[in-house]
Parts: C-alpha cells; sequence; structure tokens
C-alpha cells in the first residue's frame, strides 16, 4: 500500500475527514478560501492509495481549463507519476473526448469539428437568411442565445411547446434549421458537446453500462454553478456503482444568468443515497472582521445550506467605508489610495478594483490614466474598446469623415439592413476601380443599381441616415449628438433584442458613452472641433495604455469575473441600490438573493483591507440619480465598519438607527427576505425599507399581485 503520510500532511481536520470520508455520496460544502481544490485533489489520491482503485476509474470534473490543469498537475504530485491519461477536465472537455472515442453511435462523422461561439453565430446568420427572416426582427444572436438555453436544458426542437407564442415559434423553427445546418457540415457548438454526449448515454445501454462499470468514482469541482444537462449527465455516470463526491458553495451561485441551477447543490441531499456532508468553513485568506462582514450579509439570504467562515488569524482592519460625492470624486479617491499604496512599497498586482456594471469602467479607468497607475480589464475590454463602444463611434466617425473606411466597413451593415457580403464586394470593386473612398463608390452602386434593388435601397437609407445625421446633429452638444445616432443607427434598439447579462452590460456601456461625452473637456483639444476632439480622445483611450498581462498592474473587473480570485487590497465601487443590488433583480426575491450572493463573493476576494464605496449622485444610464446607499453595506455589523470621510454630508449611510442596529432586524421586527401576510394581497416577502418613524415604507413582493410599497405604520402586515 502507499504511504497515506504526505496526503494527509497540512491538511484541518474538516478537511481530512472530507478526503477520507468512505460514504458513496459526499457533499462538501467548502466556504471561500477553505482548500476545496485540495481536498479535491487529496480525495482523488486518497482512493487511489487507499482502495487500490486504478487512476483510470476515476474521473473529475470542473468548470475551466485552468482548473482543471491545475489539478491534473496537483494529482501528479501528490501520486508521483503522470495524470495525463486520467479522465480529469472540464465538462465539455471530457463530454468532447467521449464523442470522438464514439463518434458514429453518437451520430457523428469521425472529422466532426467544433464550433466557437462566433462560428456559430455565423452558421446561425446564414439560417436566418436563408429561412427569409429579417435579421432586424430576428436578431441572430437572440436566436443563438435561444438555442444554447435550450441546448442547456437537454430540449431539442421537437420537445419545445411554442403554445401559439411567435417567438418560441420562430426561434424554434429557427433552432431545428441549425441543427440540420450543423448536421450537414459536421459541426458541433459547446452546448452541443454536452447535450450530444448525454445523450449518447441515455440512448445506449451497452455505452452506458461500460462507463458506470467503469468509473468507480465521480468528482466534480463547483457543483452549484452546473446546468441542467451537466446534471443530468454526472447522474446518468453514477447511477450505477460509481460513488460521487461533489465540492461546492451555494452562497457562490452567481451565475443564474447565464443557466447555472442552484437547486442543483440543494437537491443532491435527496436525490443521492446516504450522502455524508461535510462544511469546509475554516479561511485561510482574509481577515476576521471582512469574514464576519461576509457572513453577516449572506445570512439574510433565507434558502442557504448553512455555513459559517471563520479563522485563526487576526481581525485586522475594520472595513471603510467611502461616501464620495460623485463617480468621479469615487474614482479619484480609489486611484488616489492605490498610489498611496505602491509608494508604501506594495505591488499593484495585489490591488482589484471590483464593480457590478461594466459601465463603472470609464470613469475608473480615467482617474487611473491621470495618476499613471498601469491597470488591466481582467476577462475583458477596455471601455472604448467594447464593440458597441466602437460601433457608435465608428457612425460618429463616417458623420465626421466620409473617407474613413474602417468605420463604413464597420457599420454598414451593423446593425443587420440586408447587405450582404456580395453587395458589400460591389462597393469595394467599385471603389478600387475609381480609386475613391467607399463612400463615394456606394453612392456610386446606388446611383447605378449595381446591386438588388432591395440592397439598394438599404445601402441609400444607411448613406442619408450619415448624410443627414451631420447636418442635423452637428451643432449639438456632444452628448446629445451620441444619444441621438444610436437611436437613429438602431444600435439600442438592436442590443435591447438581444438577452441575458451581457446585452444589459451593452446597453449600460451606450449609455455610459453619452455621459463620458458630457464630462468631456474639449480644452485638452484646443485647434479641433468638439466632436473631433471626443473622437481622437476616444482613440487614445482605446490604445496601447492597458498593461500587458504580466506586467505589475491594479486589476479591475465585474464582481462576476473575481470568482476564484483574492487579493490584499480591494475596492468594491458603486454599492447603491439599483446599482447593487442591480435593479434588474431588486423585485424578485430570487434574483435579489444571487445579488447577495455576488456581494459575498466580492467581500471576500478581499485578505487584509475591503474598501466599500457608495456616491450620493451618480450619473447612471444617462440619467442624474440620488441613489440609496446599497443594503448589502447595512447589512454589514457597524462595529465592523469605519467611514473614512468624516465631512460627508452622509457620515454614514443614510438609513435609521433602527435598521443600522442589526444586520438581520429591520424597522419594527421585521427583516428582509421575511415572509408577511397583509389583509388584502395576501403572501408577500420583504426586499426592501425606507425612512423611519411615521414615515417609515417596506416593499414587499406579493405572491398574487407583484411589488407594493407600503407605509409600514398602516399595513396591518403580520409574520407570514
Amino acid at each position: 500500500m502507499m504511504d497515506v503520510t504526505p496526503i494527509l500532511d497540512g491538511l484541518n481536520k474538516a478537511q481530512r475527514e472530507a478526503v477520507t470520508a468512505p460514504n458513496k455520496a459526499l457533499l462538501v460544502l467548502a466556504g471561500a478560501g477553505s482548500g476545496k481544490t485540495r481536498v479535491l485533489v487529496h480525495r482523488i489520491a486518497w482512493i487511489i492509495a487507499t482502495e487500490g482503485v486504478s487512476p483510470y476509474a476515476i474521473i473529475a470534473v470542473t468548470f475551466t481549463n485552468k482548473a482543471a490543469h491545475e489539478m491534473k498537475s496537483r494529482v501528479e504530485n501528490l501520486l508521483k507519476h503522470s495524470a495525463s491519461s486520467m479522465w480529469i477536465g472540464t465538462f465539455h472537455g471530457l463530454a468532447h473526448r467521449l464523442l470522438r472515442a464514439h463518434a458514429r453511435d453518437a451520430g457523428l462523422p469521425d472529422t466532426f469539428q467544433i464550433l466557437d461561439s462566433d462560428d456559430q453565430l455565423r452558421v446561425i446568420k446564414r439560417v436566418v437568411k436563408e429561412m427569409s427572416l429579417d435579421e432586424t426582427e430576428w436578431p441572430p444572436k437572440q436566436a443563438q442565445w435561444f438555442i444554447n438555453k435550450q441546448k442547456d436544458e437537454g430540449r431539442r426542437p421537437a420537445d419545445i411547446q411554442h403554445n401559439g407564442d411567435l417567438f418560441t415559434n420562430i426561434h424554434t423553427k429557427i433552432y431545428y434549421q441549425y441543427q440540420e445546418a450543423c448536421k450537414i457540415g459536421g459541426l458541433v457548438d459547446f452546448a452541443e458537446l454536452l447535450l450530444k454526449a448525454y445523450e449518447l448515454l441515455r440512448d445506449n445501454q451497452h455505452l452506458r453500462e461500460h462507463y458506470q462499470d467503469r468509473f468507480q468514482h465521480l468528482l466534480v469541482d463547483e457543483f452549484q454553478d452546473t446546468n441542467g444537462i451537466q446534471y443530468a449527465w454526472l447522474r446518468l455516470i453514477s447511477a450505477k456503482n460509481c460513488a460521487i463526491s461533489i465540492v461546492g458553495d451555494d452562497d457562490q451561485s452567481i451565475y443564474g444568468w447565464r443557466g447555472a441551477q442552484i437547486e442543483n447543490i440543494r437537491r443532491f441531499e435527496h436525490e443521492f443515497n446516504d450522502v455524508k456532508t461535510i462544511r469546509l468553513e475554516q479561511n485561510y485568506r482574509s481577515t476576521g472582521t471582512i469574514l464576519k462582514a461576509a457572513n453577516a450579509v449572506i445570512a439574510n439570504n433565507r434558502e442557504r445550506m448553512g455555513k459559517n467562515l471563520w479563522t485563526d488569524g487576526s481581525d485586522g482592519e475594520p472595513i471603510s467605508l467611502y461616501a464620495a460625492f460623485n463617480e468621479q470624486e469615487e474614482a479619484r479617491f480609489i486611484a488616489a489610495r492605490i498610489s498611496d499604496w505602491y509608494q508604501q512599497g506594495n505591488a499593484y498586482n495585489d490591488c482589484a478594483i471590483l464593480y457590478r456594471s461594466n459601465a463603472q469602467s470609464r470613469v475608473l479607468e480615467e482617474f487611473l490614466l491621470q495618476r499613471q497607475i498601469p491597470y488591466r480589464i481582467y476577462g475583458g475590454f477596455k471601455f472604448f474598446e467594447r464593440a458597441e463602444v466602437k460601433d457608435t463611434l465608428a457612425y460618429l466617425r463616417l458623420m465626421y469623415n466620409h473617407q474613413d473606411d474602417a468605420a463604413f466597413e464597420r457599420v454598414v451593415n451593423t446593425p443587420p439592413r440586408g447587405l450582404g457580403q456580395k453587395s458589400v464586394e460591389r462597393i469595394r470593386e467599385q471603389a478600387r476601380a475609381d480609386q475613391s473612398p467607399l463612400w463615394d463608390a456606394a453612392w456610386k452602386v446606388v446611383e447605378q443599381n449595381a446591386i438588388s434593388a432591395k440592397a439598394c435601397a438599404s445601402l441609400a437609407t444607411f448613406l442619408n441616415l450619415i448624410k443627414l445625421g451631420f447636418e442635423e446633429f452637428h451643432e449639438l452638444p456632444l452628448s446629445e449628438q451620441i444619444q441621438l445616432t444610436i437611436e437613429s443607427s438602431n444600435l439600442m434598439e438592436m442590443y435591447a433584442k438581444e438577452k441575458g447579462e451581457k446585452a444589459l452590460a451593452r446597453k449600460e456601456n451606450l449609455a455610459e458613452l453619452a455621459g463620458a461625452a458630457r464630462e468631456f473637456d474639449v480644452d485638452d483639444y484646443p485647434d479641433l472641433s468638439p466632436m473631433t476632439a471626443f473622437l481622437a480622445h476616444a482613440s487614445l483611450e482605446a490604445g496601447d495604455t492597458q498593461a500587458d498581462q504580466y506586467e505589475d498592474c491594479v486589476q479591475m473587473m465585474t464582481l462576476h469575473s473575481a470568482k476564484g480570485l483574492e487579493f490584499p487590497m480591494v475596492f468594491i465601487a458603486g454599492m447603491e441600490e439599483k446599482l447593487f443590488p442591480h435593479m434588474m433583480s431588486m423585485d424578485e426575491p430570487e434574483k435579489l438573493e444571487e445579488e447577495r450572493r455576488l456581494a459575498y463573493v466580492g467581500i471576500t476576494r478581499a485578505m487584509k483591507k475591503l474598501y466599500l464605496l457608495y456616491a450620493e449622485k451618480r450619473r447612471l444610464w444617462g440619467k442624474d440619480t440620488y441613489p440609496a446607499v446599497s443594503r448589502f453595506i447595512r447589512e454589514i455589523p457597524t462595529e465592523l465598519k469605519h467611514d473614512v470621510r468624516l465631512n460627508s454630508q452622509v457620515s454614514q449611510p443614510a438609513f435609521s438607527s433602527t435598521i443600522e442596529s442589526s444586520a438581520s432586524e429591520d424597522a419594527n421586527g421585521f427583516n428582509l427576505g421575511q415572509t408577511v401576510e397583509h389583509p388584502k394581497f395576501g403572501s408577500g416577502v420583504i426586499l426592501n425599507f425606507e425612512g423611519d418613524g411615521d414615515q417609515a415604507r417596506v416593499q414587499v413582493n406579493f405572491d398574487t399581485v407583484g411589488t407594493k410599497w407600503l407605509v409600514l405604520a398602516y399595513a396591518r402586515l403580520t409574520p407570514g
């Protein structure tokens, strides 16, 4: 037998219990920073060392290639031999491996090709065109979202009931035609990998039993992030004699918007036999104060599996609150603190700025650049490099300079207006023949009716839009020019038809672009017209100012992107109602709980120092707002917080002493998230409080009539 001492060395009591548990079904609820990957890796080594199980009888699944590579490397170090042939990988990677081994059984050619997201969109665009559908009415990106969502839930076109709904009916037809196009071309997209792998085992008894007999142990990381088809696939493999160990944290389930189902981890204990649940609560990352704050916030979620993070380290510094006058002052404060931090001998890399919305990054970037602080947008683009921003700027560039061929190429068919590649190529040919800009060539193509009548009409409409746009907009303020360009070009309408978090971010970025123009100081470019100056500014901002990947630089990212990372110093900007929690999530209890889990994730990224910032005034989505401080700040006990700005108009979060005194109890003894009864509206859930005394109001989401604000003194609410 292999010496197991190295496997157990350095593990705490709960980690050892999880590594050595003999149960056929094991649930490890692993809090942030509690060493979950360590447990998973050491459990694999323990199983091999003590049970005599072959490494090839173990399948371990995670979500990212980075996590899979790390897991393999750590298993190799423990076992002292290669893990390259072991079934350790991502869901997509292992599904691909399965399909390559049994392509014909899956109804695929041996040479099937994988479509990435861009390739998938191209195929869908072709299908939409072949179906003679108007792309402006049925955007291919919307169809892509629909198809992938159906696949994530295990549904083929024949399984979808449209019940007379036009949206579902048309998209189901697109899904069917897309499926046929992929079948003819031998193409498999990412969502198809999982669905096809599941169907392969579900519909083939011989193969199903082969893999059920082969795999004696199944281990899954980040189980709270699994979607419907992933859960079904795992259940299928482990249905016979396979022991299953899952590691996850219901408090860190933040990807519901992309299909993750928190219900999967919650129902594990009920759907598997003899489940042993072990909680990893000792945190090795953060100070005691930060952990107490995280625990206090997440405790307000009702449907938790329950755990409480702790550390044997020090409490550390209190959490710093900063009430800025507006978003510019918020950004200025962050940049100043980072500069001080660096001057004290710390690395920029050890600092992160987190925010709920991508659009927040623009002002933050501006003040970092002013102080010459290097930064990098983690997992995303700088503000002026984002596609929707570049699309709008290209319209403006073309309005002000008809000879800008790059701008012409970018927007001539964005949004789609029925100009295919043949029409655009005809314009290019004319430009080459005349040695003229594409703009002049396009007018000539229209005059000569050199393309189809429909394409000709669309091109003429586009050219007149650009021509009239300049004539009508150029004397207006910059922000109005941008807003009118977004509206007249139908860019906002195009993105409004998309779905999900990404589409919402696009719309927010377009609104923020108008805000950037409003704040732009034309005096920095004295020899240029305002719009020309702004376009030059945008081009320079989008230039090579973002730090290289390995350069010492501040890390900027959305809260969603921050999961799995840690930093000695963290700033969470924009801690305000309607921004965080986001206005799209505030009126639905389930979405509000996911927002709170996102706050929990953000707080637990900080190791030593945490700043929470909010603005008394913020320009949000093109309008001046005066937001209330986020409830997530209110839910942190007073003794854990320190107000940095003593002379602020709002020296403490603007809530009554009754509300501030407790993380869980609010006005008149009611709690956030509590179920209440109303004599007229029936049962509901408390979402928010406002004011105090006789003016105190409560926001309740009722089962029958939706969300209502009620004056507490007259509401006649009783605990549910």
